[in-house]
């Protein structure tokens, strides 16, 4: 964690978060014009929060696109902090609040994570029914092959229909799948409000991906939820679920146990 001290740290990387929080996927031309700094300095800057994993990046034709990635700051929050006395990481705290709060763009939800595994590993554990049902609580019945259709079981949940397909699969790189429809039994199983089931149910599907690059011992994993409209309720309940089950993905391919329940207070 001394790469994500390290960063934060500076001001100039810290205003640059902050204009991430307030608009993310900017291009470094956008990030430039909100401080008055050359263009090599943001770059620089950019690249040591790069290297914390503070910002993750995606190419979009010919531009990249950078984003805010609280994943170091979830993992500093949930395993160091109670260790302390709260008011001397106040700071961290309202900086974690601040990611998840307004985490990313109205249209999407991306998160970077390095997990200490293979590239095949990693796939089995996104594919392989008896790794989600552990860490995630859901399991996939399909071929996982490019057009292939999915159906998806979530404890007494079953969800199955014609546009619910795999969108690409390119094993141990790239895997992408369409999202399930909120259905009456979906929300009564999940507890959904029943005045906000048809709102849910008028959305446009969304798509989620999985991209994974070997990095030396670890992979990246970046997840790309996207389809969204802007003010979606579904994106405002995924950015709730995403970092939890990546945590306890991530834990169970490094420890082989998965994170327990979070205690309700």
């Amino acid at each position: 964690m001394d790469e994500v001290f390290k960063a934060l740290a500076d001001r100039s990387r810290r205003r640059l978060l902050d204009s991430l929080n307030v608009r993310n996927g900017q291009t470094l031309r956008e990030l430039c014009a909100g401080l008055d700094m050359a263009r090599q300095s943001v770059s620089k800057h950019l690249a040591v929060l790069e290297a914390a994993n503070l910002i993750t990046t995606r190419r979009s034709g010919r531009e990249k696109l950078h984003y805010l990635n609280a994943e170091p700051i979830n993992a500093i929050a949930d395993r160091w902090i109670t260790q302390y006395d709260r008011a001397r990481v106040h700071a961290l705290a309202d900086l974690k609040k601040a990611l998840e709060a307004n985490p990313m763009s109205d249209t999407e939800f991306v998160y970077t994570t390095y997990i200490k595994t293979t590239p095949e590993r990693l796939w089995q554990a996104l594919t392989d029914p008896a790794f989600t049902a552990r860490y995630w609580g859901a399991t996939f019945e399909t071929d996982w092959r490019t057009g292939s259709p999915m159906t998806w079981r979530q404890r007494n949940w079953v969800g199955k229909d014609a546009e619910q397909v795999v969108l690409e699969s390119t094993p141990y790189t790239r895997l992408a799948y369409t999202w399930h429809a909120i259905t009456p039994e979906f929300a009564a199983e999940f507890g959904l409000p029943s005045d906000e089931i048809a709102d849910w149910a008028r959305e446009p599907r969304s798509k989620v991906a999985f991209e994974l690059e070997p990095q030396g011992e670890t992979v990246k994993l970046t997840v790309v939820h996207d389809g969204f409209e802007p003010g979606s309720r579904i994106l405002d309940g995924i950015r709730g679920g995403w970092p939890a089950i990546l945590s306890s993905l991530k834990t169970l391919l490094e420890t082989g146990e998965v994170l327990p329940e979070p205690v309700e207070s």
